[in-house]
């Protein structure tokens, strides 16, 4: 029977409806080994994002490498670079300008790309601990930089992975986007963070956390620092979210040690996503705090993955209500089994 569940951040309905739907290991992609025999025997000439083509991109902000390396050369372990067509940009007016009976103002802001590795194919789940380390390190090394802007009041970073989410270049890559206004998503979650602390005292994140580490059953992995579930009334098939145990706001506060333990949980998640559904499509976003300045006490950030496995349709876009075909319980359990074994894309 269909199941009508509630976010307790939000207050926003979702429907579970697996009658609909199909059983968790009937949404994996193409078997592993076929999509292994797909790949080309080498990455494509026109990567802008592998060694050797640094000049297709802009000048570098910030890479890790050796000693001795000239900026914009090869021997890097990540990059980041400005995005060559940005969505926002440096120059403009932040003051609201009317025309007729609506308002706009010059998007300000900025818009980077972080490049997981030098390594064409492998994904964020093929990624040794070290490596999502290093990533992890250049996004808060980011944060911390950009967050000196006082016209940046958010800063959202995202993962597209895969054509149909949204990814429009094939090597691994993050994009960070620094936004003039805190957005609608952010400000429901504020929201709903700030009433249910007014209601019930404490954090709804931190509720969830005691109240999944209880069930168990929607758990996939867990560290001494970070906890993976599928929330309880998750949006989409195998939606995931990653959580740090200790109540903290905004992302860049997050201490060395924290880090190392994040890199390691994300792995062990991201693998498991990747094992298990064979390298699906995903969308992966990161909610901190705002970054104009103010303590958000309230608020808990996290990461949120949502694999592309099925399509909003008239529905969802009519009533804001999304439908749900794969039950949460039995997603988190497919992906906790599916760390057995070996990676059949790099065995």
């Amino acid at each position: 029977m269909p199941q009508v569940r509630q976010d307790i951040i939000t207050g926003r309905w979702v429907i579970i409806a697996t009658e609909r739907g199909k059983r968790p290991e009937s949404f994996a992609q193409v078997p592993a080994q076929q999509a292994l025999a797909e790949r080309p025997p080498g990455p494509p000439d026109d990567c802008p994002f592998c060694p050797g083509h640094e000049g297709m991109t802009p000048p570098e902000l910030l890479a890790y490498d050796g000693p001795f390396r000239e900026p914009d050369t090869p021997g890097w372990k990540v990059r980041v670079v400005p995005n060559k067509y940005p969505a926002l940009t440096a120059e403009g007016n932040l003051e609201p300008r009317p025309t007729g009976i609506y308002q706009q103002f010059d998007g300000v802001g900025f818009h980077e790309v972080i490049i997981h590795s030098p390594d064409h194919w492998r994904s964020l789940g093929e990624l040794d601990r070290e490596q999502v380390a290093l990533f992890l390190e250049a996004c808060r090394e980011r944060y911390l930089e950009r967050g000196r802007d006082s016209r940046v009041k958010y800063m959202h970073l995202i993962e597209n992975h895969g054509r149909s989410a949204g990814a429009s270049i094939e090597h691994p890559h993050s994009q960070l986007f620094g936004l003039p206004l805190v957005p609608p998503v952010l400000e429901d979650e504020l929201a709903g963070m700030r009433r249910w602390s007014a209601e019930h005292g404490g954090c709804p994140v931190c509720a969830m956390l005691v109240e999944e580490d209880r069930a168990g059953e929607r758990s996939v992995c867990e560290s001494d620092h970070f906890f993976a579930f599928a929330p309880f009334a998750s949006r989409v098939p195998f939606e995931t979210w990653v959580v740090p145990r200790e109540h903290c706001a905004h992302f860049p506060e997050l201490p060395d040690d924290a880090l190392e333990d994040l890199a390691g949980l994300l792995s062990h998640t991201m693998g498991r996503l990747h094992r298990g559904l064979n390298d699906p499509p995903y969308n992966l976003m990161l909610h901190s705090a705002p970054s104009d300045g103010g303590l958000y006490p309230e608020f808990h950030w996290h990461i949120e993955v949502w694999p592309k496995l099925s399509l909003p349709a008239g529905f969802e876009w009519g009533t804001g209500i999304m439908v749900n075909t794969a039950l949460p319980e039995e997603s988190a359990a497919f992906l906790r089994e599916a760390s057995e074994g070996p990676d059949p894309l790099l065995a």
